[in-house]
This record gives C-alpha cells, structure tokens and sequence, in this order.
C-alpha cells in the first residue's frame, strides 16, 4: 500500500528530477549575481550537519508506517533439519524464531504450510545506517522490506529520505553468485570501466545481489579501488545491494524496531556456512523478506520491478527530459542468469556480456556476432561442453534446446571484449538501445543525442550518433543547444555549431533570454534566462541593461542574439562557452571590450577572493584578445583598422570601441601603437603629425604665419588653398585648443593673482570684472558633460570635474562675501584660498607632459598609500596631545588654543620642536596669558617656572593628488550598411587568422606538446590493441572462409566424380568418401537448399517463435531455428496446446482440442464468410488441425487468432507522391518520395495502416471505415479492387495451428486532403507519413511499405 505521504510529494520528487520551479525571481534585485563555490560548499556542509537529526525522526517515523516486513504466523514443522539439527518450520526458522502467537494452537492446525496464508506483513524492524566492524568509519543505509512492497516506495525511500540523486543511468549487474576467477587484465579493464560509467555527470546506480560473494564482490571490489584511489570531489558511487533478508549472515545485528543508527555488521565469512554475508563496499542495501529463512531468488521479482519502475521514470537535466536508461551487465552466471538476461533482452533492456568472465557470459560472447541461421543446437552443445563440463553431461536435449532459442535472441547482446574499452561499450550499448526501442521517426536520434548531453560524453556523439547515418538539420539541433548551454557543456556548443547551428537562428527560433536567472521553461522547451546588471558601457551612460526592452515581467532580447548569449554566459561566469560565442560574434574587438568592463564591474561585487582574481585575469584575457584581433587588422590595413575604432556598433549601445575601452580602462589596448597612432591623427586634427610645438606656439601668438607655410596640413587643399579654410582647420585642431586653454587658463591665473594682490578695491575694478564674467564662462565650455542633469552622476565621477565644481562653489562663496562690506576681508581670505585651488588644476593639464606626467601620476598614487599611515600618525598624535593639554593646561575654553595645542604642537613635536612651555628654557611670562583671556597669547601652564611663547606655527604641507589623463573623445563615425557589413567582415576574417595564431602558439608550448604526445601514444596503444583483436579475428574469419571454400572444392570433386562415375568412367570402389564437417563449425548436413530456404523464411518466422506469449503467461516450446520446418525431426518437440477464451465466441472457432467441434471446418477452401485458403498455397492437416506453413512456433491451438489455418487482414495501403508548395513532386536520392495515409491509438506508441479484420462480405477494413467518410467508401472500394495485392506473414501471435497473413491493396497519388478524413473514436489520430524505413510502424507494416516502395521505383 502507498503511502498518502507519497501523494504530497508532488514538489519533492518534481525537485529531485531536476525541474526548474515556474516562477523565477528577478534578479536585477540581488545584489550579488553569483556566488563562489567555496561559500556554496561552506552552506551544503553547515546544512549536512544541522540536518542528519531531523532526517533520522523523519526516517523513523516514515518507515513503520509504509515499509513492511514478513512473519511467518503458522509453525509448521518440517520433515527437513536446520543445519545445526534443529526442528524447523516450513519457512525454514526453528521454532524460537517464531512470534509467540504461531506456535499456539491455531484455526489452520492441521492444514498444509501455505506462504499466502500464513505470512503476514507487519511493520518493519530492521532499518537505519549500516556500519561494518573493523572497516572504518563509512555509513551505509539498509531497509528489511516485503517482497509485496510497491517499487514506488522503495524509489521515494531512496531519493527522499537516502537523498540519493535521480541517476542519469542505471547499471544492473547481474551473473555467477559464487566466487569466480578473472583474468588480472579484464578484472582491471572491468573494474575501471564500470566505475567511470558510474561516475558520468549526473551519476549512475549499479545495482547488484549485494552479497559479498560472486560477480557483487567484483563490483564492490571495483567501488573499493575507485574509492581509495579518487579524492573527495569525485564523489561516491552509488552501489545498490538487493539481496533476500532470509539469506543474510548475521542479519540480527541489524534488528532495531527504531533505527539504527548506526546499526554495527560483523563479516564473518567463515561461519557463514550456506548464508552469505553483506558486502562491506556497497553504499545502500534493501533487503527482501518473504517470511522464509535460506531461500535464494526471493529478491529477483521485486528488483526485476524496481529497475523497471526506475526506468519509466523522467530525469531532466540542463533542460532536457529524459527517460532513466537501463542496461545489464552480465559476468560469469548459469542457467539462471541467462534466463534472467533473456528477461531483460525480452523487455527491451540492453546487456552487455563480459567475454573472457566465464560460462554463460562466454557462451553468449562466442556467438554474438553470427548470424542466426548459424546458431545452431550442435554449436551450443559444443560451447557447453567446453564452458561448462562439470554439468554438461546432464544436460538434457530440451535444455540445449532452450539456451540455443535464449542464445539466439543476440538482438539485445553487445560482447565486451578484452581490451576494449568498457565504460564506452556500455554507453554506447545503452544508446542504441534507447535508439532502436524509440518509435518516432528521428525522434530516436534525439532521444539518443539526449543521453550523450546528458552524459557529457561528446567523444560518443561524435562517433556513434552525427555520422552518414544520420543527417541532422540545425532546427532539431536547438533543444540541446539550449541543454548544452544551460548545463554548461562547451564540447557539444563546439560539437552543434560544427554541425550546423548557427547562433543567430538558434536564439531566434529558441526566443532565449525571459525573466531573470540562469535557466527556465515555457512549455516543454528549455529557455536561457539572462540576469542583467546595471553597467554602464560608455560616456554617455548607455548600460547594459538599457539595450533589452521592458516588458512586464521579463526583459527581451533585442537585434543580436549572439550578444546576449555572450553576455549570458560571462554573467554566469561559464568562462569556455563564452569563448565559445565570442569567436562566433560579428562584432569581435567591441565585443571583448564590452566583455572585460562587465567583468571589471563585477569583481567589484565579487567577495570571494579567488573569484575576484578569476574575473579580473578573464577580463585581462578578453582585453588582450581585443588586442589580438585589432593587432592583426592593423597589420593588414591602418586605415580599415582605424574606421573599426569608430564605428558605432548598434549592438552594443551605440558605442565606439575606443569609448569602451575608455570605460573599462583597458589601457593596454589603448596604448596599441595602432590606437596611439590614430589618437595622434585626431590629435592633431588636419594638420600633420611632424610639426614642432613651438611652430604651433608661433602660429597662435601670430597667425598670419600660417600663410608662409610654417604649418604643414595632410590635405593638399589646405596646403595650396586659401588662407580662411586654413586658419579655420589650424585652430579647430584639438593640439591648438588646448595650447590655446591652456594660455588662456595662465591668462586667468595671473589675471587673478593680480587683483588678489595689487587691485582688491571695496567696489570691483574693470579687472575683477573680467574674472567674474571668464570664471562663468567656463561653466558652459563643455556643455555636452555638465549642461545635462543625466550626466551629473558620469561628470562628478572624475576626480578633477570635482575639484573644479569645489573651485567654482567656493568662489561664489568667497565673490558672495566680498560684495558685503562688513565681510570683505573673509571674502578676501576665501578666494585667496580658492586661488590655490585653481592652481591645483594645473597638474591635470600637466599630466599631459611626457616628462611631468609619469611623475604625477606616481606622486597621485603615493598618496593614497601616505593617507593612511598618517591616519595611524594622527591615531599617535591626537592621543598625546590631549594628555599633554590635561596636564599642563587647566580648563582651556579658546577652541582654537584647544586645537593648536592638541593637534599642531603635538604634530610639531614629531620633528623635535618642542614648545617653550614644556622645556621652560626660554620661558617668560610675558608670552602667554594667565587667564587666557588674551587672544593672541596661550594660557599659560600650572608651573612655577618662567614659562616662553611657542613659536608661530608653519603650515604643513599639502599633498596634491596627481590627475590622470584623459584623452580627447575620438570621433564616431557612422558608416554605410554596405560598408559596414564589408568591414565586419573583413574583421572575423582576421579574427580566424588570429584564432588560428593562438591555437599555433598554444601547442608549440612544452606542456601541450607533452600533454599531446602522451595523448598519441595512449591513442597508439588502444589502436594496436584493437588492431590485435581485428588481427586475431581476421584470422578466424579467414580460417573459417578457407574452410568453406575446401570444403565446397570437395563437394565439387565429389560430385565431379560422381559424374564420371555415372558416365562410365571408373568403378565405385576407387571413390573416396567426403570427409564430414567437425561439430564445433556448427554447421549442419542437410543440403544447401534447406539452408537457404530456412535462412529466408528466417527472418519472417521470429516473432512467432518468442517464449512468451503476447498478452498472456503461456510458455511456448523453445524452436531453434534449424527445427522450425516440419520436414526437420524434432523428437522431443512437445509444445502446449493454448487457445484463447474470446468474448466473440459466435465469430470464432470453437474453443480446445477436441476435434469433434472442427470436424466441420473445410481447409484450404472458402468456407462460408471465411477464407481458409493461405498466401503460402496448399498448407498440411494433420490429425484434424492445419500445420503452420511456416513452420513450428513451439505452441498448439490457435492462440489469441480467431480461427484455425490463415486468419487474413487487410492493410489498405493509401499512397500519394510527396509535393513541394510547387506541386512538384519531392525527390530523395535521385528517387521520389511517397507519403502513406496511417493511424494511430492514444494507447499505442506505433502508428499503424489503416486496416485489420474486415466483416464478412465487406471489402474496407474496420479501421479505414472509422477514419474515412461514408461518401468516399464506395470510392475507396473500387480503389482497393484496382490496387495491386502484396501479401506478408502476420505478427507474433501466430501458433501451430493458426496463423497470420496480411494482404494489402495500394492506391497511387490519391490527393486527399485530411479535412476528408476524421475519427469516430477520440482517442484515433490521423496523418499523412513520409515512407522512409525510420518511419515508427509496426514491424510487419514496415515490410509492406517496403515493398509497394519497390512496386512504384519510390525513396525508402
């Protein structure tokens, strides 16, 4: 019974498969975007440890109430002894071990031991954490639970409250229980594979037996070795023991009716006696109980559920859903492991066999690979006999003949060979198993892709799944795009664009970049969603944020997709895919710019250290990588190169890529020599570069010196032209504007220092005049970065457009008090004050000097260290000044005698100055004021000595800051579309070249050249092993050719001499007798003819053949293939006699084998409404029943058929040629294309032709009726009449004496529109389905479309 816990588990399961939650917050409103691995890992393990208590109340209270055991409530005593001697019970527990109330007198006393009876649930006693004695210290988890439990509780169980991860994988490992030998290389080779399977992303459940004993201690071997060799981040494998509580050594230790935890384990391997003990390296345990005591296989059923209800599940992972694959890995085994594989393969799971492990994994290796037709009974017993001889010679016909039909069932099976790789085979294996049991088209493929993204194994993508095979269009490609980005997986980005996707139309048609955070779903496509920070990218306070438009709830990307995903992905700090994409983007340099000012911006929110140094040394690779590319236009044009420096990319905010190098100060890509060069052209404006300073000096002071040629211009114009354009191009060059401001602004200063010192009057001169009216004038002078209120915050972000605003407000200040007259002279002090000021801004314009500017720059930054030692200075001084005022000084009121006697005496005292007070020297009286009521005078100390007045302070000096350079704002030039785009694209151009370069640059380095060469001898080493293997098998198959080819040159002579023989020609005795083929080549001595027909009629006779049968428990006999026909003996032939109990009884024959009731039936003739006449022509009645023409199935009766001998169908085949929107008829490798009118059920993963059974007397199907119209019956009837008639075998439910045939009638072109067509029942779907042989039909269907493909010359 399921628990109702379970059915409000609804969130935690959705949030164990990976579903991201509907509602994602914003982050535009965190403040921290990402968050480094360290803390992440800090919060995991504070919350590991505050929560193992809480976990273990919720264990222990959720597990009696859904987890039960088994008891055994009635003792019955067994005629067999305990191995001990002891009375036992049926169950096999001695009486002691009984709850009391099974060993009263009882209502059942007197009847026979019955397990459905007399077993009863109850709740469990033995569950917790699981701890080996002498082992260590490592936890495992353990549940005793019933055979009956539902595998959905059990899977709860282990996600909820084990918190195992959803498994991206699911490895079941099963063969010989008792301990075997294995080669040292395949051990290794095994050990080794199977772990790194199990450690793919996203991790893999092995599940074993979890004795330590057999093929579960090879595992739990393989986990110990991975274990002790891995470090702490690889993590730990997840081993799943499922083994019989019954048969478990010591299995009291672990009896806790409240938890265990932990519960102790004692191995004890030597007195286990025919028990077995728990193997000490798996992780978690479920143990079985059915009530019995030393039972084996009571766990086989509920793992068999188990793994199948694991595999039904759905795992989304990156954004991709998918469906938990499931294969089996088979070592060593008997008789029960194969039949357990053949389960397996029968339900579709994959198994991989371990050559070379022993028995039944080397019988299965030896054959895989052969033809079926070659699987015989006599190559069986011949491998039974090598692998497994102790017990061969007991072996019966029936048995050989039932592991020869398992055996042959090879469609599952892959061999792992030594020497090859394994976790690659079983991945693979895995794969194609998801491919081929897929039934939609090229859905399979993707299905397939899926799993290798969801792996993070590229290198099986590569070679398995984008090969000829398969050709893949980009459009189906952009789900895993999307995953590949989301989960952070490079290689498959690197792997989708080599194949195709173009990032452009990928983002386009994916709509990416909703919302806020790092990954979202609409519907049930993956979407990237984009956090977007407020960074501003130039000047003019364009952001980042500002180039996606608001809408509500979510921010849409704009023009370039490219862009956004490259800003995605460095805001997310995936630092390959943002390599990735910006070698894909259009717009590079300006790209890696923009890159490097995001990555500055946010390492200025990072606290993590080491994430601080990552983003700031990837924003220094972005910038040189701008560099790079900038380098190698340079190289090839100057002038191109110079146009990419202003162009206005409309990606990026309309911004230049000197702008953005501006504001991220990537100083090394200005100081490009390229950079430089054309910084000096706009420099210099129109006129050339190599005059000297002091001809543009003259030409200011007088400039009709321009007309004497003293001033080159670039142009010729300007240099032969008329003076006006001359002197208008000399003075709008920036060198002579800012010559010009700066002996205007010496002008100003001596202008001002004038009236400061020689013309300060009460009412303003002429003079001071002009000061006011050249002072305010500078308030407009650059109206672009201080006459707009937006770019008040950008303006006073500059050190010296502060100290300019500070200049000008005190200035007003001191001009404010200057005009009243009582405060004239503070008006006086504070422009004297605001004088010095304007001086200092003369540093920012020397900053400028090649020989100044260094110097200032380094006495700028020296400062800021100098502060805050002399904070620690003041620390020091302030404390003894005021000790030092206490002391000497009572009760000083004169704040500014406070002052100069804390701080500036103190200070002062530093440099051995000490005041005249203290030493009392020179001390008099006279200097200071007894009651301080003097103010020029100091109050004099409490000392009887003459005291002297201290010395007039000197004002320390000032440190000045030094400005930095800021260069003047290049132009931006807007340029053509046509010009444009050939400038970009001139630059990718040599971005490749430059990317090529890189990659030349990185493998000539020492490292990568002895990273590649270990690569190359590891690849030489596979190579040569694997050319031994094809070496060793070439051999055989060329021994074996050889063989065949001398034995048919025998056959040959044989028949030659014969001949002669017959002719005349010689005497018999002289003939010398064939030699007969050996056993072991399996091949068998019957004529070629039988061969051949029984290799053809092969292929068409398997389903029928299948041990169980469909939709039922019946057995059928096992057939192999060289005893299908009836021709063949088969002496122990004995199959069971099965026909189905149909509700129709009055529409089919009669049911049983009695043949009273069929003595009427007419055979191989109409008999009333039905035909019994069969597609293969006369068929054999035997003993009143026909004989399937086809040969034996290993079943009697008819089976779920309805009728003895043929039961016919109808599948209409209706075709038309595919057309384009042209009419013109589509063609595929030079052939034309069909399209096949099909249907499907809502239940049914096939769709199917639109026929079946017909009713007597009618022509159309049952199933075309119910999609078709009334008024095109008649219509389609004379269709199927003219149509052509192909007739195959029937599916699988065909037996001895019933079988399966359809027949099909085709119509050619029929242009039928789907409006004409509907469906009675809702659940029936309709579509017209491209013929093509990935098509997802049934098997059958798939033959007649094959052949009415051939019929017409069509594509299949």
């Amino acid at each position: 019974m399921e628990a109702p816990t379970l059915r409000k588990a609804g969130s935690k399961q959705e949030e164990a498969f990976g579903v991201q939650p509907r509602r994602v917050a914003d982050l535009g409103t965190v403040p921290s975007l990402r968050r480094s691995n360290s803390s992440l890992h800090k919060v995991r393990r504070s919350q590991n440890l505050f929560g193992n208590s809480e976990k273990q109340e919720n264990l222990s209270s959720w597990i009696p109430d859904n987890i039960k055991k088994k008891e055994c409530m009635y003792f019955v005593e067994s005629s067999k002894l305990s191995d001990a001697g002891k009375v036992v019970c049926e169950c096999g527990y001695t009486r002691q071990q009984h709850l009391e109330e099974a060993t009263r007198p009882h209502a059942w006393q007197g009847k026979d031991w019955d397990p459905k009876k007399h077993v009863q649930e109850m709740p469990t006693d033995a569950f917790g954490d699981i701890v080996f004695t002498g082992l260590g210290q490592k936890v495992g988890k353990y549940v005793r639970l019933s055979q009956d439990t539902p595998p959905s509780v059990i899977y709860h169980l282990m996600t909820q409250y084990w918190g195992l991860d959803v498994p991206n994988l699911l490895i079941s490992v099963t063969g010989g229980a008792k301990d075997f030998n294995m080669k040292p290389r395949l051990k290794s080779v095994f050990r080794r594979g199977l772990v790194k399977v199990a450690q793919t992303p996203g991790r893999a459940w092995i599940i074993t037996g979890g004795s330590h004993t057999g093929v579960m201690k090879q595992v739990g071997e393989a986990v110990r070795d991975f274990t002790l060799s891995s470090s702490h981040n690889e993590g730990e494998v997840v081993t799943v023991g499922v083994a019989t509580w019954g048969t478990v050594h010591n299995r009291e230790d672990l009896i806790h009716p409240s938890g265990g935890f932990p519960a102790e384990y004692v191995m004890d391997e030597e007195g286990q006696g025919h028990l077995t003990c728990l193997d000490s390296n798996h992780s978690h345990f479920i143990l079985v109980d059915d009530g019995t005591h030393g039972r084996y296989g009571v766990e086989i059923p509920l793992r068999t559920r188990l793994e199948k209800f694991i595999s039904e599940q759905t795992k989304e992972r990156g954004g991709v859903a998918i469906k938990i694959p499931i294969v089996c890995v088979v070592l060593e085994g008997g008789p029960g492991t194969l039949h357990t594989i053949y389960n397996a393969i029968t339900n579709g799971t994959p198994c991989v066999v371990v050559e070379g492990s022993g028995r039944v994994a080397d019988v299965i290796a030896q054959v895989a690979g052969l033809p079926i037709s070659e699987i015989t009974i006599s190559r069986i017993q011949q491998k039974l006999s090598v692998f497994f001889q102790e017990v061969f010679e007991t072996l019966t016909e029936s048995r050989i003949a039932e592991w020869t039909k398992k055996v042959g069932r090879q469609a599952g099976y892959t061999a792992w060979k030594q020497g090859a790789s394994g976790h690659q085979d079983i991945l693979v294996r895995t794969g194609h198993a998801s491919r081929s049991h897929d039934h939609f088209g090229h859905e399979n493929w993707d299905h397939q892709l899926k799993l290798a993204v969801a792996w993070n194994r590229v290198d099986i993508a590569r070679s398995e799944i984008f090969t000829d095979e398969r050709q893949w269009k980009p459009s189906e490609l952009h789900p895993v795009m999307t995953a590949a980005l989301i989960s952070n997986k490079p290689e498959f980005v690197k792997l989708f664009l080599e194949n195709g996707v173009r990032l452009k139309e990928f983002q386009a048609s994916e709509g990416a970049g909703r919302g806020a955070g790092a990954a979202g779903r609409t519907g049930d496509r993956p979407r990237l969603l984009l956090p977007v920070p407020n960074i501003k990218l130039n000047v003019q306070g364009v952001s980042l944020r500002s180039l996606y438009k608001r809408s509500p709830g979510h921010v849409a990307f704009t023009m370039d997709p490219v862009r956004d995903l490259l800003i995605w992905a460095i805001i997310q700090n995936r630092r390959e895919l943002a390599e990735i994409i910006w070698a894909q983007s259009q717009d590079c340099i300006a790209a890696a710019l923009a890159c490097s000012k995001i990555l500055k911006e946010l390492s200025k929110e990072e606290e993590d250290t080491d994430s601080l140094e990552e983003m700031l040394a990837l924003a220094d690779e972005y910038e040189h990588r701008a560099i790079g590319v900038f380098t190698e236009c340079h190289r090839k044009d100057e002038d191109r190169a110079q146009k990419l420096l202003t162009r206005v990319s409309e990606a990026w905010g309309k911004t230049t890529c000197l702008q953005l190098a501006l504001e991220a100060k990537d100083m090394k890509f200005v100081s490009h020599g390229g950079v430089q060069a054309f910084l000096t052209k706009v420099w210099w404006g129109q006129l050339c570069v190599d005059n000297g300073l002091w001809r543009v000096i003259a030409c200011m002071l007088a400039f009709p010196l321009l007309y004497t040629g003293l001033i080159s211009f670039r142009e010729r114009r300007l240099q032969a032209g008329p003076g006006l354009p001359r002197v208008r191009a000399f003075f709008n060059a920036p060198v002579v504007i800012f010559h010009l401001n700066i002996l205007s602004y010496f002008a100003f200063l001596c202008l001002f220092a004038y009236v400061l010192m020689v013309d300060f009057q009460p009412t303003p001169s002429c003079c001071e005049y002009l000061i006011y009216f050249w002072l305010f004038s500078l308030l407009f002078y650059d109206p672009d970065e201080f006459g707009l209120m937006k770019m008040a915050l950008l303006y006073f972000s500059d050190f010296w457009n502060k100290l300019d605003i500070g200049a000008i407000l005190l200035f007003i200040a001191g001009l404010t008090c200057r005009l009243i007259p009582a405060l004239l002279y503070p008006g006086r002090i504070i422009l004297s004050l605001d004088f010095i000021m304007f001086c200092l801004r003369l540093m920012h314009i020397f900053t400028i000097s090649k020989t100044l500017g260094p110097k200032i720059i380094i006495v700028k930054r020296m400062m800021k260290d100098v502060f805050f030692f002399l904070f620690l200075l003041a620390v020091w001084v302030v404390s003894f000044g005021v000790a030092k005022q206490a002391i000497l000084i009572h009760n000083e009121s004169r704040v500014d005698w406070i002052f100069r006697g804390v701080v500036y005496q103190s200070y002062l005292t530093i440099f051995g100055q000490m005041p005249a007070y203290i030493d009392g020297v020179n001390f008099s009286l006279d200097q200071c004021s007894p009651n301080g009521t003097d103010p020029y005078k100091p109050k004099c100390p409490e000392s009887d000595a003459g005291p002297s007045p201290p010395e007039p302070p000197v004002s320390p000096a000032r440190g000045v800051q030094a400005p930095s350079v800021r260069p003047p704002a290049p132009t931006e030039s807007k340029l053509e579309k046509n010009e444009e785009a050939a400038l970009l694209s001139w630059e990718i151009y040599l971005k490749e070249s430059y990317l090529q370069n890189q990659q030349y640059q990185q493998k000539q380095r020492p490292e990568q050249k002895i990273q590649d060469i270990g690569n190359k001898v590891s690849t030489m080493v596979d190579l040569l092993e694997m050319e031994s293997l094809k070496r060793s098998g070439s051999m055989e198959q060329r021994l074996a050719s050889l063989e065949e080819q001398v034995a048919q040159t025998s056959r040959a002579l044989h028949w030659v001499m014969k001949a002669l023989r017959d002719g005349g020609f010689g005497s018999e005795e002289g003939i010398p007798a064939p030699a007969p083929q050996k056993a072991s080549e399996g091949q068998d001595l019957e004529p070629d003819g039988r061969q051949e027909e029984e290799d053809v009629g092969d292929t068409h006779h398997v389903n029928a053949r299948h041990l169980l049968y469909p939709n039922s428990h019946v057995t059928r006999f096992p057939v192999p293939n060289e005893k299908v026909p009836w021709e063949t003996a088969f002496l122990i032939y004995d199959p069971p006699f099965y026909t189905d109990d149909r509700k129709d009884r009055g529409l089919v024959d009669p049911v049983g084998n009695a043949l009273e009731p069929l003595s009427g039936i007419s055979y191989n003739a109409v008999d009333g409404p039905i035909d019994r006449r069969s597609f293969h022509g006369v068929y054999v009645v035997q003993d009143g029943l026909p004989l399937n023409p086809m040969g034996r199935t290993g079943l009697r009766g008819r089976g779920s058929l309805g009728c003895f001998g043929p039961n016919h169908t109808l599948q209409p085949v209706i075709t038309r040629w595919r057309r384009n929107q042209d009419g013109a008829i589509c063609r595929k490798s030079i052939k034309k294309m069909l399209e096949v009118l099909v249907v499907k059920h809502s239940l049914s993963e096939h769709w199917a032709l639109p026929g079946g059974s017909r009713e007597p007397g009618e022509i159309l199907p049952r199933k075309l009726k119910q999609v078709l119209r009334r008024e095109f019956w008649s219509s389609f009837q004379n269709l199927l009449t003219q149509g052509t008639e192909v007739s195959v075998p029937g599916p699988g439910r065909s037996a001895g004496h019933a079988w399966g045939g359809a027949s099909s009638g085709g119509s050619q072109d029929l242009r039928l529109p789907l409006q004409h067509l509907h469906a009675c029942d809702p659940g029936m779907s309709v579509r017209w389905q491209v013929v093509d042989r990935r098509i997802p039909l049934y098997a059958n269907h798939k033959t007649i479309l094959q052949k009415v493909a051939t019929l017409y010359g069509a594509f299949y």
